[in-house]
């Protein structure tokens, strides 16, 4: 491995989380590496412009600000990429992908509000055409923690927080929310920026971003990596009908699997959609995948439950949520 192979490695690996909130981040993460400031950012800007990486910035925890669900619609495949399309125009639509099912679009719709997700919602069904299958979260057990690309270091779990609905936000708050949304800039003092952006200071900036981490509004602040581009091409969403008494535990347990990225809870909508438990798996070659789904689900006694696996096959929008 050449040493800038090993700073790319290092960057997109150890820095998705824990991302120093400090006037000058990037000066404290060449320190770290031993590199010079100006090889981070220019390291930074090319994952980005390859790809590799879509921002470097915060993840906001879903339900803690605004509103969000999952959806997903039935669409005939010789139609799949008109309404695809039509979907993407929604800026509220931050993921797209087409999967393997009868319903084979699945979208995120995020708004800075129930009421404003909701329109979002009905607009996007009138553009589209068809019904939405309407996903909300009910219960997280691991949502973006961080993606490790060695397969090494201790999973890390979310500490259990109860659920307070989303307070508003003040001005200032909001106007620090769009700042977010695109990302760090990637300049020296890029705090400084966001400040200038928001109309306050620097130290104003780095307080608030410390007490969203501190309270679980920002789920982790660093390196915000994607997959396909890291060769991270198979990627599966494992649904299951467990029974609701049982659903915590096993979901708790399904968290903590190393090869289990995400994990949550959602409302089954019968007579369409029985499932209530979801988790997403990825990996280099779909065999590796369906070999560990098979494992998992034998290892943690689930082969009794009904079960799907959705392979994702088109990617038609990735970007950073909108809440604002």
């Amino acid at each position: 491995m050449t040493m800038e192979d090993a700073l790319d490695f290092r960057l997109l690996n150890e820095f998705q989380r824990n991302f120093p909130l400090c006037p000058a981040p990037f000066a404290d993460l060449a320190a770290r590496l031993g590199v010079a400031e100006n090889a981070v950012l220019r390291t930074l800007e090319q994952l980005r412009r390859d790809g590799k990486i879509s921002r470097v910035g915060a993840v906001f925890a879903p339900k803690r600000i605004g509103a969000s669900t999952l959806a997903a619609m039935a669409v005939p495949p010789e139609k799949l990429g008109v309404v695809a399309e039509a979907v993407n125009r929604f800026p509220e639509v931050n993921h797209n992908y087409e999967r393997e099912h009868r319903f084979n679009l699945w979208f995120v719709v995020t708004a800075g509000s129930e009421g404003r997700l909701q329109a979002a919602l009905g607009a996007i069904e009138q553009a589209a055409g068809y019904p939405i299958l309407k996903l909300p979260l009910v219960q997280e057990y691991h949502i973006d923690l961080g993606f490790s690309l060695d397969g090494k270091g201790e999973k890390l779990q979310p500490p259990v927080r109860p659920f307070t609905p989303p307070t508003p936000l003040g001005e200032l708050e909001r106007r620090l929310v769009i700042a977010l949304q695109e990302g760090l800039p990637l300049f020296i003092r890029p705090f400084q920026v966001l400040a200038s952006r928001v109309g306050c200071d620097e130290s104003e900036v780095l307080e608030r971003i410390g007490r969203w981490c501190e309270e679980g509004i920002i789920k982790r602040f660093g390196v915000v990596v994607r997959h396909h581009e890291l060769g991270y091409t198979a990627n599966a969403m494992l649904v299951q009908d467990i029974p609701d008494t049982l659903v915590v535990e096993l979901g708790e347990t399904l968290a903590r699997e190393p090869g289990v990225t995400l994990c949550y809870q959602r409302p089954r909508v019968l007579p369409d959609w029985p499932y209530n438990l979801f988790c997403m798996i990825h990996g280099q070659a779909r065999d590796e995948v369906e070999a560990k789904i098979v494992a998992l689900r034998e290892r943690l006694g689930l082969t009794g439950y009904d079960h799907d696996t959705l392979f994702s096959l088109t990617r038609f929008k990735q970007t950073g949520a909108r809440y604002a």
